[in-house]
């Protein structure tokens, strides 16, 4: 990028030997205009520029987040000496299982490891690492496919509202016909896993780092944990519960305080949540069953290997598990195992139960449906399975993000919610302008698509569970 005559510009890095961060800084000062590029080493990077009223001003403006980016361990250096280093990825080698094959109805190859699953009414959900989102029904047919810019790292619901995690630091609305940025995660945040309620959403890094932020995706609150690598997250109301290598901590949803931690002897790789209780499954082959009131263990569900996943049927009485060594479990809710069996396509890198099925998604990429009743599981331990579906449909094209909507003439009869978008000082809100909403509120609504004076017409928009700001779903069309 050319250096005009009048700009000052100062380039830092952050990257340490062990890789947990590679990462760079820019800051670009112009008259009274301050641009900040951040991103990945090797990356283009994100780019944000904010105006000030004098020269003075945004000289300052710089200089005080170049310290505190120096104060964080960022240090100048010289663009290009560094390359771009692969991102981070679970490391743990999967082993074949020696139990009996478990009864799969259908499997579909999304053609790369996947992390991300969600299992909803109508539809069941595949991230993988190659940024590919597919959405598939319950009987195992192929209905839709995102591409992502980067791996995916897990798959989210929040009430209507579906997002995906991903490996460039953002989070993405899967709710429309198109992929759009509800999220722009910090730049010094490496997403390991995260969750959301009620538009807060919670985000833990390969540091131990736990961060929080709300539906207009300004920073609440952040933590950090005695352990590293934070590949669970889950929250509710109430909480957010945080796993790592050293346990499972519990904070207060609102500020943040350490409301317990409690010690697994084992780092912690998945976490699951029922109305009560916390599931963390650990490195060393235990899955935890935490009260989240106190932290207290209501019960620990012992596997033969290191826990890759776990999940619970909603009323938690029956608790399930994946190990590395490609074998998935389930459990009584006190302990007792009922049952082993092969997965027959890798490890379980994540799961989820759903009316009588549990959903895997696997270290071959595969997204899993299998069969979990009492019939079908007694069937399976005797040698006789159902005919696996091999369902196809990854060649399906790929619908990429993207910042062009689709512009509708105003007028009477073209149904939906109109909202506009205003200049909020350095930021872009967006309120409701049809009758019948308060305009005060603002609206939660994709930040990659937000024009100052411009505005739109979505399909709905819907109060928030704790109220005090819109949320809003489905297609958007740009009013002329």
């Amino acid at each position: 990028m050319p250096v005009a005559v009048d700009e000052q510009v100062t380039y830092l890095e952050l990257s340490e030997d062990a890789g947990t961060a590679h990462k760079f800084y820019e800051v670009r000062v112009a008259d009274c205009v301050v641009t900040v590029r951040y991103g990945r080493i090797g990356d283009a990077g994100q780019v944000k520029a904010t105006s000030y009223p004098s020269p003075e001003k945004a000289a300052a403006a710089a200089a005080k987040k170049v310290g505190e980016k120096v104060r964080r361990g960022y240090a100048p250096a010289a663009q290009g000496v560094r390359q771009r280093r692969a991102t981070t990825r679970r490391q743990i080698v999967s082993s074949r299982s020696t139990a009996r094959q478990a009864p799969l109805l259908w499997r579909f190859r999304s053609g790369s490891p996947a992390f991300g699953i969600f299992v909803g009414e109508e539809h069941a959900w595949v991230g993988n690492e190659a940024g590919d989102v597919y959405t598939l029904t319950h009987d195992g047919e192929v209905t839709a496919r995102f591409g992502l810019p980067d791996g995916v790292k897990c798959i989210v619901a929040d009430d209507w509202w579906i997002y995906a995690g991903c490996d460039d630091g953002k989070v993405y609305d899967l709710g429309g016909k198109v992929p759009r940025v509800a999220y722009e995660i910090a730049e010094d945040v490496d997403i390991y896993w995260l969750d959301i309620h009620d538009g807060v959403l919670g985000v833990a890094n390969e540091r131990g780092g736990l961060t929080t932020v709300d539906h207009e995706d300004e920073f609440q609150w952040r933590r950090k944990a005695e352990g590293r690598e934070g590949w669970m997250v889950r929250c509710d109301a109430d909480g957010v519960y945080h796993g790592h290598s050293r346990g499972v901590a519990r904070y207060a949803s609102r500020g943040g305080d350490q409301l317990w931690h409690a010690d697994t002897k084992g780092g912690v790789l998945f976490g699951w949540q029922v109305a009560d209780d916390v599931f963390a499954g650990t490195s060393r082959g235990w899955v935890h069953r935490l009260r989240k009131s106190d932290g207290a263990e209501v019960a620990a569900y012992r596997c033969d290997a290191a826990v890759f996943s776990c999940a619970a049927s909603p009323d938690g009485a029956y608790v399930f598990a994946g190990d590395n060594h490609s074998s998935v479990y389930c459990f009584a809710a006190d302990g007792t195992r009922l049952w082993k069996l092969a997965t027959g396509c890798g490890s379980a890198y994540s799961m989820q139960y759903r009316d009588g099925r549990l959903y895997l998604v696997t270290t071959d990429g595969s997204l899993a449906c299998l069969d979990a009743s009492e019939a079908a599981i007694g069937a399976a331990e005797a040698g006789t399975l159902p005919r696996t579906a091999e369902v196809r449909g990854a060649d399906v094209e790929r619908v990429l993000p993207g910042r062009a909507l689709e512009t509708v003439a105003a007028g009477a009869g073209l149904g939906g919610v109109e909202v506009e978008c205003v200049q909020d000082g350095a930021r872009l809100r967006v309120r409701v302008v049809s009758a019948g909403y308060d305009p005060t509120w603002r609206v939660q609504f994709p930040k990659d698509v937000r024009v100052a004076g411009a505005r739109y017409l979505v399909a709905e928009v819907r109060e928030s569970a704790s109220g005090g700001f819109y949320r809003a779903r489905g297609d958007i069309k740009r009013l002329l």
